[in-house]
């Protein structure tokens, strides 16, 4: 409760000054003012009573009221929490709840894991015993087998091997004798085909020009004393040479074919020389085929010679220079091969200075890399091969001969000198004007050789490289096993061979490779 103090001290105030008053005036009047002052006192202190007491009763009123809005304030805030906290309580209490029936979950899986564990470790103990009561019984087996037949397992194994081996021996002997057998009675089939398909793959353009010589006539009437009475001129000449004269209705010119360029060349010069001379008869003939022989023969051991002198390099069998010389009248692409070798050497030579390999071995290696060529048409085999078996039997170094056997991978090269000889080969033959063939013709044997090789299952990636002589093929190490995969190069090889046409042969390489990958971290 409050009181209003400074009413009351301004009341006493007021009566106090006026005591002091009435105080100092005359005594005559003194009483009289004393009296009102006293009863103005009286008044004024009673007013202030009043007054006061109704300022109490207002404060008074005013706590009150002040107190019931601070209690109703206060309950209804006691009665918001109340509920915020009755709901807090019942949302921890559904968790807690829910945490009851997880842990409960819980457990039940623990204890049916722990049952199934349980179950596996029985299955194993029992597959553990189940397992070795099975070698007990094979040891017991193979002990009372081996008591039986008298020999132990690894003398029955080796028995077993040698029977086999003896069998499959003789299996492969009746094999090959039927093979044989069959190969006697189509011999003359197969050889009509070989030659119908080598015709096929070369184009007649081609083949026209390069298996061909004209050779000019003073007259025409020089024709019929080539043909000589009944034809024993033109017959003499064939036999002699090996090579077949055509005469036609071609004005003043005789035509030369056969695919041997040597006795072409012989053909050519005999016949030139006979119709100088004039004089054409079976004696002269045979004569002057003779005389062109040894002609040609030794332009052909100058070629070689000539070939040796310019590279510098010495000591090689006179029979290799031979063939070398023979390389003059052989061609590749057009591409003339004693030029092309000669070319080779000096490439390689230049390349072994630069690269402080020994330019002389780099020059004869060069130079003798397509010495297969010379006799190609007269052996089976790719003329790589061809040349290294020459070369190694006419005494060449090992590196020597191993750098023609690799020089179109027959062999993997293992030097730098071979891997000299691939690269020089390459760019003589890859030169602007060197070699001529068509570009889409080139263009699609590699097209058709990537795309048969990518046909079969198991192959990833195909790459035609070496101008088409090489296919390389990628295969995936999941799908094709190592046995699987040389099957795969004789598919690959003999659809090359049903589907395509092609000069020469080639190579199929299979690649099958596993890799292991992981990271240290």
């Amino acid at each position: 409760m409050e009181v209003n103090v400074p009413m009351v001290l301004i009341t006493v105030v007021i009566a106090a000054a006026a005591y002091l008053i009435g105080s100092r005036l005359s005594r005559k009047d003194s009483g009289a003012i004393v009296k009102q002052a006293e009863e103005l006192a009286a008044k004024m202190i009673d007013d202030a009573r009043r007054e006061a007491d109704t300022i109490t009763k207002e404060a008074e009123l005013k706590v009150r009221a002040q107190v019931l809005e601070a209690k109703t304030d206060y309950e209804r805030e006691v009665t918001e929490k109340r509920k915020d906290l009755q709901n807090l309580e019942k949302r921890l209490q559904q968790k807690e709840e829910n945490l009851d029936r997880k842990v409960a979950l819980f457990d039940q899986k623990e204890l049916d894991i722990l049952k199934k564990e349980q179950s596996i470790s029985t299955r194993e103990q029992n597959l553990a015993q189940r397992d070795e009561e099975l070698k007990r019984g094979a040891e017991i087996q193979r002990e009372k087998l081996e008591a039986i037949s008298g020999m132990t397992a690894i003398e029955a194994k080796k028995e077993l091997m040698l029977s086999m081996e003896e069998e499959a021996r003789h299996d492969a002997a009746k094999l090959i004798r039927l093979i044989e057998e069959e190969a006697r009675e189509t011999a003359d089939k197969k050889a009509k085909e070989l030659i119908s398909l080598a015709i096929q793959r070369y184009a007649g353009e081609y083949v026209a020009e390069k298996t061909v010589s004209v050779v000019p006539l003073p007259s025409d009437e020089m024709k019929g004393r080539i043909i000589g009475r009944e034809g024993r001129n033109i017959r003499t000449l064939e036999a002699a040479t090996g090579i077949d004269l055509i005469i036609d209705d071609t004005p003043e010119a005789v035509i030369l074919s056969g695919f041997n360029p040597v006795r072409r060349e012989v053909a050519r010069l005999s016949l030139e020389k006979l119709i100088s001379d004039g004089r054409i008869h079976p004696g002269r003939i045979e004569e002057v085929v003779a005389k062109s022989t040894e002609e040609v023969e030794l332009a052909i051991k100058e070629a070689g010679d000539q070939a040796a002198f310019d590279l510098g390099v010495h000591g090689i069998h006179p029979e290799i220079l031979k063939l070398i010389g023979r390389l003059k009248y052989r061609t590749s692409y057009t591409q003339n091969v004693y030029q092309h070798s000669l070319e080779v050497a000096f490439l390689c030579g230049i390349m072994a200075a630069e690269l402080g390999v020994n330019p002389k071995h780099a020059k004869r290696a060069g130079l003798l890399h397509d010495l297969g060529k010379a006799v190609d048409h007269e052996v089976e085999g790719s003329h790589a091969v061809i040349g290294a078996e020459l070369a190694k039997k006419y005494g060449e170094s090992h590196k020597i001969v191993h750098a023609i056997m690799a020089h179109h991978e027959d062999e993997k090269p293992s030097s730098v000198l071979a891997v000299l000889v691939q690269a020089a080969d390459a760019l003589s033959g890859a030169r602007p004007g060197a070699r001529r063939e068509m570009l889409e013709t080139y263009v699609k044997r590699l097209d058709d050789l990537e795309r048969i090789a990518t046909s079969f299952g198991g192959v990833t990636n195909s790459f035609a490289i070496q101008a088409g002589r090489e296919i390389r093929v990628i295969v995936s190490s999941d799908q094709v096993t190592d046995e699987q995969s040389t099957l795969l190069a004789r598919e690959i090889a003999k659809k090359i061979e049903a589907e395509m046409t092609y000069p020469g042969q080639i190579k199929v390489n299979v690649i099958r490779e596993t890799r292991a990958v992981e990271y240290a971290r």
